[in-house]
């Protein structure tokens, strides 16, 4: 065998087994590639905001109803079937606006028979009046029998005048009343009656309420009538609403319930732009003068879910979901319960971010 076949023979395997080697390890380097890159998809890329402690004036919380300051249910004040509806729900009116009529052609009929009835019995009683005055003229002197005719003659024209006005005016209050008519400006809320109806005295027809001004009417632990005073700050919520609202305290109930147990305040709140409405539920704190500290979160990152909200922490690169207790919002910031300041939070990126999600945590902005 000749130098060169050893020679062949002798590196040829070794270039085999390097190269098996090379591929061995190409191949090894390519799974460590793709399982750190199935590593690195798996993990959420978040970034982490502290709880703070923030100053919080001493709150009283409390519950009620959105109502107008200046609402008026109207009734029916006599019975009689409705004729014409004016208005819908939803028009705006001014006061005095005609809402709806009732027995309108007949009470018409019957205030201008009262007013023919009242305008004859006049002339009647004018007529008897010249009458007299003529017979006394021309005699000068009447017998006593004469005169007496006269007199009863004249005291009838006078009863039968006044009962001709007094049914003129029972006919024209009648009409009056038959007139459905909104005692305020404002917008028709409710429409409770149909052309065609026959209303009984006192029955509902409609709901007017001037929304500019609204109050809330809530009840407080009695124990608060001393820290509770009119002109007192208020912040509220109202559900589907973004932002919190603000108002004040208009009047302190003179006295507690007969129960002893509560004291009914009257919070005002301006609403020149209309948005809320009355029937609304809201919930609020009233204002006090001292601050208190506690933990707290930015408003962006806290999505109340009535007194409560959801939060992820880090626990060794692990997201784990923590509810914590909300209370008062003031100056954008919504103070917790059940997370201790210095605590992070996910807070960007923690819509992708569930219980147990793997995390990558970086600076937040990046």
């Amino acid at each position: 065998m000749n130098r060169k076949a050893i020679v062949v023979y002798g590196v040829l395997p070794a270039l085999v087994i390097a190269g098996a080697a090379t591929f061995h390890r190409m191949s090894r380097n390519a799974e460590l590639d793709r399982q750190k890159a199935a590593k690195d998809a798996a993990l959420v890329t978040v970034s982490m905001a502290p709880v703070e402690t923030r100053p919080f004036h001493g709150t009283l919380a409390f519950t009620g109803t959105v109502l107008a300051v200046d609402r008026a249910e109207i009734k029916a004040e006599v019975s009689g079937r409705v004729t014409r509806v004016a208005v819908r729900e939803g028009d705006r009116v001014s006061r005095g606006t005609m809402l709806a009529m009732q027995d309108e052609e007949d009470l018409l009929l019957s205030m201008q028979v009262a007013e023919a009835q009242a305008a004859q019995a006049q002339a009647q009683q004018a007529r008897r009046d010249n009458d007299r005055a003529v017979a006394l003229l021309e005699k000068r002197s009447v017998t006593r029998q004469f005169a007496q005719q006269a007199e009863t003659a004249f005291h009838a024209t006078q009863d039968a005048s006044r009962a001709a006005a007094s049914n003129l005016g029972l006919a024209r209050s009648r009409f009056h009343k038959a007139r459905i008519a909104s005692p305020i400006a404002g917008e028709v809320a409710q429409r409770l009656v149909q052309p065609g109806e026959v209303l009984a005295p006192g029955q509902p027809v409609f709901m007017v309420v001037d929304n500019r001004r609204m109050e809330i009417q809530a009840d407080l632990p009695a124990a608060s009538a001393a820290s509770v005073k009119v002109g007192q700050k208020v912040r509220f919520r109202v559900a589907g609403f973004a932002g919190p609202f603000e108002g004040a305290v208009a009047n302190v109930a003179a006295a507690v319930a007969l129960d002893g147990r509560t004291l009914r305040v009257r919070v005002e709140l301006p609403n020149a732009d209309g948005r809320l409405k009355s029937g609304l539920f809201a919930e609020g704190e009233i204002l006090g003068n001292g601050e208190v500290q506690r933990p707290a979160l930015p408003v962006a990152l806290v999505r109340a879910e009535g007194q409560e909200a959801q939060v992820y922490v880090e626990e060794g690169g692990i997201a784990r979901l923590r509810r914590v207790t909300l209370g008062p919002e003031q100056d954008g910031w919504r103070a917790v319960e059940g997370l201790a300041a210095g605590v992070k939070v996910v807070s960007q990126g923690r819509d992708q971010v569930s219980e147990g999600s793997r995390l990558r945590i970086v600076p937040e902005g990046k």
